[in-house]
């Protein structure tokens, strides 16, 4: 006899097959959750790079802009950048490097001052000469020796002046210019106005140049072939200087002309 199916055994029956129905639930979400997964690795490779790619985009577009600003600020073009350029603070050792060079420029210039004032004047006979000539025909006084002048023979002024007092430098001069072949009436007014301008007639004078003694030899060392007393005798010193006035100017008022045209003899 058959007996009818009762619900719990259908039930039952029904829970006897839900372990298959989970597991082909289980396999139906395991399935789906893949599908997912594929679709959300796909959209990153179709969108993953713009989002970097905009936002560089996004940089540049920042820069040009503020770069636009600057030129425009200060100018336009390549002129507005170099003006941003220059206006740059300068590194230190581009600072102390042109700080070197000006201080160069300085020194360099202070050098040559100094090498063209220390340079000692050269007489060319030539221009005693010229300087004799150019005198002809005008009359020179010295107002130190309270003198007159009058034009001797070669177009040279000669002076006059009094004998000078007993026991001074000037004496010596006095009485040595007969030992060179000079005229006491005529050269001796010149003599005594040159070195009245040169040093005074005074044996130790010396100038910055290094100049030293009455007639003012340069170097004073120069006197020594005239006597070894040359530093402190007066009369050592005139016997030279008369040889010098001898041999490059030929008289004392030859000395004294080219004094007077060119500040040194």
């Amino acid at each position: 006899m058959l007996e009818t199916t009762s619900p719990a055994t259908s039930e039952s029956a029904t829970e006897s097959l839900s372990p298959v129905t989970g597991s082909r639930g289980a396999t139906g979400r395991a399935a789906g959750g893949s599908r997912s997964s594929r679709h959300k690795r796909g959209l990153f490779r179709r969108t993953g790079i713009v989002i970097p790619a905009l936002a560089v985009a996004v940089v540049l577009v920042g820069i040009v802009t503020a770069a636009a600003y600057v030129t425009n600020s200060n100018g336009s073009g390549a002129s507005g950048l170099a003006v941003a350029i220059d206006s740059l603070p300068q590194s230190g050792s581009v600072t102390l490097l042109e700080q070197e060079r000006q201080n160069l420029i300085v020194m360099n210039a202070a050098a040559k001052t100094l090498s063209v004032a220390a340079k000692p004047a050269m007489v060319n006979p030539s221009a005693v000469m010229a300087s004799q000539q150019a005198s002809s025909g005008t009359g020179t006084s010295s107002g130190s020796s309270s003198s007159s002048g009058s034009s001797s023979g070669g177009g040279v002024t000669t002076v006059s002046a009094p004998p000078p007092n007993p026991g001074t430098a000037q004496s010596i001069g006095y009485a040595m210019l007969p030992q060179f072949g000079f005229s006491q009436k005529t050269q001796w007014g010149c003599l005594l106005d040159l070195w009245n301008r040169e040093s005074g007639w005074v044996y130790d004078a010396e100038n910055a140049s290094g100049a030293y003694g009455i007639p003012q030899a340069l170097p004073g060392s120069k006197m020594a072939s005239a006597g070894s007393d040359w530093a402190t005798n007066p009369a050592t010193q005139i016997k030279w200087g008369l040889g010098y006035i001898t041999q490059i100017y030929g008289t004392p008022c030859g000395a004294w002309n080219f004094e007077l045209a060119n500040g040194y003899y």
